[in-house]
């Protein structure tokens, strides 16, 4: 039992039986929602001395976390925790720029005459911040209290292309494509050996949810796992996408599981087939480009052909949205993401999910 979940041996019942499409009453679904903290924390969630410590800060997250935890009714399969955003940081040796909400890097310039200067550095002072965040993250959670993802920032090709700049990453590929291949695939090496070193550390923390990833999108399954993107790819053919990508995802498949896969945006769309036809990629995760409609029935062929491919979607939803989902999706491979206002809405919302799934395509009962 999870300290902020008593629920936890049945969602990771339902979890499991997702990863291994089997077909349960109702689709998996992460519902959350705002709740009253019965027994605050009495101490305050200290402010950020700036932005550096707001990302890095163990005392300010660790208080943060804990806030978090205590005021947000966890329901369904969601999985209290955090995967904090200072992952970023493993950042191929760029320099990270901290902003109120997010983290970027500076740009620096390229000789394709040397190998590539994108390497990780173990003992970098960020790499010494991060760990000492997580491992107090770690002390917070307890063996089990809640799950602390492991973070290990971008995948080395959307990496590369904030710390060159994106025009001068496009045009790389086109003017120095060997080096560019070398480069990624280097710094895909380094990367995974990083998320190696983290998981380790959470590992020999105690900590028993030492894999996974949550917050943005939280995902559980019962066995380790590659959660990789390339939001460049938008700008890629599919041509420079089995290049320049491809050989990435299939490292860290190889290194660290099957994948789950973020695919940001229409332009991104592209390459679905691609994802779709390989073998590696076990779920499928779509995130609409602002110009596009929200995520619900507007993109539903798109995840039939997932789903049809044999991927589980993973759909961050509005609540008013999770409805036609259920009825026009396979269940057994579905997994719904929303926040309800209140616990009573989320709990009417599961109910409901198990009528909708009753009466959903003959096909998937």
């Amino acid at each position: 039992m999870m300290t902020y979940k008593s629920d936890w041996t049945e969602t990771k019942r339902r979890l499991t039986a997702l990863w291994n499409r089997e077909r349960l009453e109702r689709p998996c679904i992460s519902v959350t929602a705002p709740q009253p903290v019965e027994n605050p924390s009495p101490a305050p969630v200290p402010e950020p001395a700036d932005d550096e410590a707001r990302w890095l800060d163990p005392d300010y997250r660790v208080a943060l976390m804990r806030r978090t935890l205590e005021s947000t009714w966890w329901g369904g399969e969601s999985i209290p925790g955090m995967t904090p955003m200072a992952g970023w940081v493993v950042c191929l040796g760029g320099t990270p720029r901290f902003a109120p909400t997010t983290i970027w890097f500076e740009t620096r310039p390229v000789d394709f005459d040397r190998p590539s200067p994108f390497r990780h550095d173990p003992n970098s002072p960020w790499m010494a911040r991060l760990r000492k965040l997580l491992l107090a993250l770690c002390a917070e959670a307890g063996r089990d209290g809640f799950l602390v993802g492991a973070a290990g920032g971008l995948p080395a090709n959307d990496l590369l292309a904030m710390l060159m700049g994106t025009q001068e990453f496009l045009l790389a590929l086109v003017d120095h494509p060997d080096w560019m291949a070398e480069a990624i695939l280097t710094g895909a090496r380094d990367q995974a050996q990083a998320v190696t070193e983290l998981k380790t550390l959470i590992r020999q923390a105690g900590h028993e949810f030492w894999y996974g990833q949550t917050g943005w999108m939280s995902f559980w399954a019962p066995q380790p796992y590659s959660g990789m993107q390339s939001d460049v790819s938008c700008m890629l053919s599919p041509e420079q996408y089995g290049r320049f990508v491809l050989p990435e995802l299939e490292l860290f498949a190889e290194i660290h599981g099957p994948l789950w896969y973020h695919l940001d945006g229409g332009d991104a769309k592209q390459h679905l087939l691609r994802l779709l036809s390989l073998p590696f990629l076990r779920v499928l995760q779509y995130t609409p480009a602002p110009f596009e409609p929200p995520n619900g029935p507007a993109h539903l062929e798109m995840y039939r052909r997932a789903q049809r491919a044999g991927k589980i979607v993973h759909i961050e939803v509005p609540a008013e949205h999770v409805e036609p989902l259920v009825r026009e999706l396979d269940p057994a491979l579905l997994m719904l993401q929303t926040r309800a206002p209140s616990r009573a809405d989320g709990e009417r919302l599961l109910d409901q999910c198990v009528r909708w799934a009753r009466t959903a395509k003959s096909e998937f009962r």
